[in-house]
């Protein structure tokens, strides 16, 4: 399968022109011109984009620590839009027709799609790379790097979108497009922690990052009847939502000497779960930050060591914050002997929209609560630095075309 259509072809620069954000290297993303996508593919639509987000796990790009990016790379992987142009063998879809896209690009048809776990899809990746390091493929993602099939993001004004009819969730008229847009991504990410985990009704739930996954998290947990919730970060205006938005308890990591610590004199003996939202790029110790500096690990564990020991014996750990590659002090002792049940991946959005699209529908949940801010696409480079240092306490900002 195509994963896209090289820029200075011939064919694209007969194209007409649009509006897209580009990376060219480590914090240095732009909003120029270049030529709109075409069908490559008779499963593919070209989408007009309505409206997008930037997402904490694009940060990983633009500081260029995701392994796989290349300059002219178009970035974002949470849109939504009006279907504009139809390849002949889309069965499911017209032209004029709304819909969200999934960020993860599945086939539908290989064994783990037929299985629901659609971000394991063997036909929409073609990394050779990837396949080595984890001796695997796994899906493709829109505005990742390389490694994820390198295929153009969605903060753009058109894009192409493969295998339609399995990436595309059609929406109701009547639902404004910040409501369903985190179909997406983040309300369906959080739903999945929440399922690695089984969490039911009574457990208690501690989500590591109050960012917009870590809060969905929360809310999702809340939802499906956790007795506490409780929520770890350091930035105060996040943890002030998981407390005033949410009802999570909180921990301020910031605050406190050891957050194990901290947490075991909440819930003596550990929580029954622990949610991991932050992922591979904060080493908190002295010796993650030196190993990484040096290359002598690619991801931080120091997170996952505060889940592995945070939660009680028996408990169940999801992880789905973003690891990429490989790191040191894997607490593998207390995972084993603590009889722990570990489980991650990226989302599987097309198992959970549906579903959860019918939440939403009916009123009994609301994701536009984490949004902050809505900018232009014109603004992107700057919506990137005001996202990336949380200012103006910033937790989501829309971008529309």
């Amino acid at each position: 399968m195509p994963t896209g259509q090289p820029i200075n072809s011939p064919e694209m620069q007969n194209r007409p022109k649009m509006k897209a954000l580009e990376f060219y290297g480590t914090e240095d993303v732009r909003v120029v011109e270049r030529p709109r996508p075409m069908i490559l593919d008779p499963k593919d639509i070209i989408l007009k984009i309505t409206l997008s987000t930037i997402c904490g796990s694009d940060l990983h790009m633009y500081h260029n620590l995701a392994p796989g990016m290349e300059k002219r790379d178009v970035l974002g992987h949470e849109f939504m839009g009006i279907v504009d142009e139809v390849g002949p063998q889309v069965k499911s879809l017209k032209k004029g027709d709304r819909v969200v896209t999934s960020a993860v690009i599945a086939d539908g048809t290989c064994k783990f799609c037929q299985k629901g776990e659609f971000s394991l899809c063997d036909g929409t990746n073609p990394s050779k790379e990837i396949e080595e390091m984890y001796g695997n493929r796994i899906a493709g993602i829109f505005g990742y790097t390389h490694l994820t099939g390198g295929y153009d993001g969605g903060q753009a004004e058109y894009v192409r979108v493969p295998i339609a009819d399995v990436n595309c969730l059609p929406v109701p008229a009547h639902l404004r497009d910040e409501q369903v847009l985190f179909l997406s991504d983040i309300a369906c990410t959080g739903w999945h922690g929440n399922e690695l985990a089984e969490v039911k009704a009574g457990d208690t739930v501690c989500v590591w990052g109050c960012g917009p996954v870590g809060l969905m998290a929360q809310a999702w947990a809340k939802f499906r009847g956790a007795s506490r919730v409780i929520g770890i970060d350091s930035n105060l205006h996040r943890l002030n939502v998981a407390r005033s938005r949410v009802g999570s308890e909180t921990i301020n990591f910031s605050t406190v000497s050891d957050v194990v610590d901290a947490l075991h004199q909440m819930v003596p003996g550990g929580v029954d779960v622990g949610i991991e939202c932050v992922g591979f790029r904060f080493p908190k110790s002295v010796a993650h930050k030196v190993e990484t500096s040096l290359k002598l690990e690619t991801d931080s564990t120091d997170i996952i060591n505060e889940v592995i020991k945070g939660v009680r014996k028996g408990g169940r750990v999801a992880l789905i914050g973003d690891y990429f590659g490989y790191g040191n002090h894997y607490p593998i002792g207390a995972q084993m002997e603590k009889h722990l049940t570990v489980r991650g991946s990226q989302v599987f959005v097309q198992k959970y929209w549906k579903q959860l699209l019918g939440y939403i529908e009916e009123g009994k949940f609301d994701p536009t609560f984490v949004i902050t801010h809505r900018m232009p696409l014109e603004r992107a480079a700057e919506a990137y630095k005001m996202f990336d240092k949380a200012q103006d306490n910033c937790l989501k900002i829309l971008l529309t075309p």
